[in-house]
């Protein structure tokens, strides 16, 4: 018998047993089958119940959510399709305390008239046509700033005499050779050329420093009208890390302003911490400068109405004379004190311990009174 054979016999074997149980299971399959639907039923029920339940249980406790890498990228602050300059996510979290500039209005008109003064000043130290331009001001941290100063770089520390606290100006390498060039001679229409590779020489530290000290004098002139300071300068450094004048995590002002000299110029940037404005912070939060000069009639007039109406205590004094602390110590229930005074003795009236009129003792109405004769400074100048 080949293969193929056995296998068809096999499976004509197999099929006539289960017709075999097929038709013996037929009758117990039709008993039971009233058993089996009720059985159904009753499963369906519950499973419509445990539905039901996890759906209201959904619903009360809210459906656990996962969030999508867009999601991730916007609640971390990594979203860089729209660069509107505004900060989301945990970067915003954690500059949350830095205290913009805005909140100081006065900042932006000092900075305003530091422009002004410094293309002045400028054009007489360079004798150039100096443009100077202010390009935007930031608050940021001082460690923030210091690791994004490009270098070669100087920084000149100097110190608010008044204010009791330091500053900081960063100039570039582009407006160091600019500077150089100029107060040395050097012909227009010819880029600045500029070394890499070596540090800067005595004579360009002299002529930046000889900058520095026009542009502290220029920024003492912006802020006379608002608060008198002396910036006084401290140190030049070129390593940042020596120029370290505040916690890295503390918030400060970053004015940056753009210094051309026909082709050449470069940058500089300063840096005033806000512990250094500290002092005269409730003069920044001025929105005008007449708010410190100007007077308010309406105030001065409700003022001066209010004090008419003002109690104040009297004291009448009938004389004053000196003792000993000895006599004084020794004093007993008993004891007296002769006072020179006569009921025609003139009686002096304070105002604490301002006098201000002199008078007559007497009696009103079973009341002690005292009649005012004249006036304390008339008695003064008598």
């Amino acid at each position: 018998m080949s293969s193929s054979e056995y296998f068809e016999e096999y499976i004509a074997e197999d099929e006539d047993a289960s017709e075999d149980e097929a038709s013996e299971n037929f009758g117990e399959g039709e008993a039971d089958s009233s058993d089996d639907e009720d059985a159904a039923a009753e499963w369906a029920s519950m499973l419509d119940e445990e539905e039901g339940g996890e759906e209201g249980g959904e619903e009360e406790g809210g459906e656990t959510r996962v969030l999508n890498q867009d999601e991730i990228d916007s609640l971390l602050g990594f979203d860089d399709e729209g660069d509107t300059g505004e900060k989301g996510g945990m970067d915003a979290i954690l500059n949350s305390s830095l205290v913009s500039y805005e909140r100081l209005p006065m900042l932006e008109i000092v900075f305003d008239r530091l422009v002004r003064v410094m293309s002045t000043s400028l054009r007489n130290f360079t004798s150039d046509n100096v443009e100077v331009s202010l390009d935007n001001i930031v608050s940021l941290r001082f460690g923030d700033y210091l690791n994004s100063i490009p270098l070669p770089a100087m920084l000149a520390v100097f110190k608010a005499e008044e204010w009791d606290n330091y500053g900081l100006l960063t100039i570039d390498s582009s407006l160091i050779y600019s500077t150089v060039d100029v107060l040395l001679g050097g012909r227009r229409g010819t880029a600045a050329m500029r070394i890499e590779g070596r540090p800067y020489t005595t004579i360009e530290r002299n002529l930046v420093e000889r900058l520095v000290h026009v542009i502290f004098a220029d920024l003492s002139a912006a802020f006379d009208p608002l608060s008198p300071v002396t910036f006084h300068f401290d140190r030049l450094e070129t390593n940042p890390r020596f120029a370290t004048i505040s916690r890295p995590s503390n918030a400060a002002i970053v004015a940056k302003l753009r210094i051309d000299m026909e082709d050449r110029g470069g940058r500089i940037e300063l840096l005033i911490p806000y512990a250094t404005l500290e002092p005269i912070r409730e003069l920044l939060l001025q929105m005008f400068m007449g708010e410190k000069f100007g007077r308010d009639s309406i105030w001065e007039t409700h003022l001066a109405e209010q004090l008419w109406d003002t109690d104040v205590d009297l004291s009448a004094v009938l004389e004053q004379f000196h003792m000993p602390l000895r006599d004084i110590v020794n004093m007993k229930v008993g004891s007296r004190i002769m006072l020179n005074s006569t009921p025609n003795s003139d009686v002096q009236l304070f105002c604490g311990d301002a006098p201000l009129f002199t008078g007559r003792m007497g009696q009103s109405n079973e009341h002690i009174a005292v009649k005012i004769k004249k006036k304390f400074r008339q008695i003064k100048g008598s």
